[in-house]
C-alpha cells in the first residue's frame, strides 16, 4: 500500500490531488439530437490536458431533468471520476434545468463558485452575467460544476475550477 488514499492516483502537497479525472455532461436538446456541433467537449478536453488533468467520460443529455440527473449519477459513482462538469442549462429560460437537476441529487451546495463565476463574467458580458445560475455542488463526495454552455463561459469557468480542483477533490473525499 502506497499510503495514498484509495480514491486518487496521486496526492500533491498540502492536501491536494495533482491529477483529477473529470466527467462531462453536455446538455441541450439540439446537441442531443445532433442538430448542432458540441463545441464544449474539445475545449474542456484540451484545457484539462494542458493543466495535467484528464477528461475520462462524456455524456450528452437533452433538457430533461431526469436524464440530466441520471447522467450525473452515472459519472459520480465511477471510481475514476473525481469531478464532473455539467455544461448548459444555467440560464433563466424554462428549458434551462441543469442546475435544478443537480440540486435535486446534491449533498450540498458550494455557493462561492457561482458567485465568482458571475463576478468574472461581468467583465466580458456586463450585467447579463447576473442572470447566470452557474453553481457548484457536492454529489457523492465529488464536486459537480454546472456551467453555461458557451465556449467563452466554459473558459471562464475552467479558470476558476482548475485553480481550486485539486484541493476541493481532496477535501470532498476526506472523512
Amino acid at each position: 500500500m502506497s499510503g495514498k488514499p484509495y480514491w486518487c492516483s496521486s496526492v500533491g502537497h498540502e492536501g491536494s490531488v495533482k491529477e483529477v479525472g473529470f466527467g462531462l455532461v453536455v446538455t441541450g436538446d439540439r446537441v442531443y439530437r445532433g442538430e448542432i456541433e458540441d463545441r464544449v467537449t474539445p475545449l474542456v478536453k484540451s484545457v484539462l490536458e494542458e493543466r495535467g488533468h484528464k477528461l475520462l467520460a462524456r455524456l450528452i443529455a437533452p433538457n430533461n431533468i431526469y436524464l440530466i440527473m441520471h447522467a450525473v449519477l452515472t459519472l459520480v459513482v465511477r471510481d475514476d471520476i473525481d469531478a464532473v462538469i455539467v455544461s448548459g442549462g444555467t440560464g433563466p429560460r424554462p428549458r434551462d434545468i441543469s442546475v435544478d437537476a443537480v440540486e435535486r441529487i446534491a449533498d450540498r451546495r458550494l455557493p462561492g463558485f457561482g458567485e465568482e463565476f458571475r463576478r468574472r463574467s461581468l467583465e466580458s458580458t456586463g450585467m447579463r452575467a447576473i442572470l447566470s445560475r452557474a453553481e457548484a455542488f457536492i454529489v457523492n463526495r465529488r464536486p459537480v460544476f454546472v456551467i453555461p454552455g458557451s465556449p467563452d463561459a466554459t473558459r471562464t469557468a475552467l479558470g476558476i475550477i482548475l485553480d481550486i480542483i485539486g484541493h476541493l477533490v481532496y477535501e470532498a473525499r476526506r472523512e
